[in-house]
């Protein structure tokens, strides 16, 4: 297992490097460029500027001089925002975007897992068919409609809770209830239908036949030994939809005016903020590869037939 570990934390870093490199080249390589506008600079101005963020520079050295700050940890001066550079920017937003991440998915998992497995042991009931369809709701509607249908009833018609503001800058903690909720919804349906599917093929096993023939209580049953091998499924799944989870705040973010990391990366892009739009990429790849790491780590306890050499 130390080996695996090992392997693994060495294997991350040509994954980031390609991941660094190619954003590096792409946000250059497209038309436009961080300074153009509705009106065009004088030329001086304009070199100048190029001159003093070094892009008058061969193409290479700009990256060779970028990959030896990001090495330092420092992910370069924002174009857009003057006086901040990328590294505080980034601290300051994804904290937020992280506690929603986090809220949403204990929320997709808590409900999910629940209704799922309520679902799988009560096959072809009631309490079968509503969680699925629930589900079926969660993976069709879109999370930009989805989201803003949430403050249209809720905020707007009922008046339950705020329609904007984010209770980590010392507004109600109401504010995250609907976030949460709506972030939460199209992963409660992916984790439903997984645990369902996984928990109805565990229960159909042979060992679990040989633990009812044995007379053993049907929560035993489900909780202590089919409960494990259901969750093999999930824990694959957890990696990316982590990842993902915080990309898809984008909408939710923007809706809700959560101050989040969402936020520059919408607006990096229409700006053509070079050293911001690779910064952000950079940490939600960190994430996704952190996150598909564990995911890892944490299938050889929960399967001991799996072996890592």
């Amino acid at each position: 297992m130390t080996k695996y570990i090992i392997k693994r934390l060495i294997g991350m870093i040509p994954t980031l490097f390609i991941i660094v490199t190619l954003s590096f080249f792409i946000v250059r390589i497209a038309p436009g460029g961080p300074f153009d506008g509705e009106r065009a600079l004088p030329e001086v101005v304009k070199r100048n500027i190029e001159a003093k963020y070094h892009l008058d520079e061969p193409l290479v050295v700009q990256y060779g001089r970028y990959l030896f700050d990001v090495l330092r940890g420092d992910l370069g001066p924002s174009y857009k925002y003057k006086d901040y550079d990328v590294n505080t920017l980034i601290a300051a937003s994804l904290p937020n975007s992280i506690v929603l991440g986090t809220m949403a998915m204990i929320v997709a998992l808590v409900f999910g897992i629940s209704l799922g497995t309520l679902a799988a042991v009560r096959q072809n009931t009631i309490l079968d068919y509503i969680p699925m369809i629930l589900a079926a709701f969660g993976l069709s509607i879109p999370l930009f409609v989805f989201a803003p249908l949430l403050q249209q009833i809720f905020c707007m018609w009922l008046g339950w809770f705020p329609t904007t503001g984010w209770f980590m800058n010392g507004a109600s903690l109401r504010t995250a209830v609907l976030p949460t909720i709506a972030l939460s919804f199209a992963y409660y349906a992916d984790i439903a239908r997984l645990t369902r599917s996984s928990m109805v093929e565990t229960l159909r096993s042979d060992y679990i036949r040989t633990a009812r023939a044995k007379g053993m209580k049907n929560s035993t049953i489900v909780f202590k030994h089919a409960m494990k091998g259901a969750m093999l499924p999930i824990v694959s799944y957890l990696g990316p939809a982590f990842a993902g989870i915080l990309t898809g705040s984008i909408v939710v973010e923007q809706v809700f005016l959560v101050p989040g990391l969402g936020k520059f990366f919408v607006q990096s892009s229409f700006n053509r903020d070079y050293t911001l739009i690779v910064g952000v990429v950079i940490v939600y790849s960190v994430i996704l590869i952190v996150m598909n790491f564990i995911v890892d780590i944490v299938y050889a306890f929960l399967d001991p037939r799996i072996s890592y050499k």
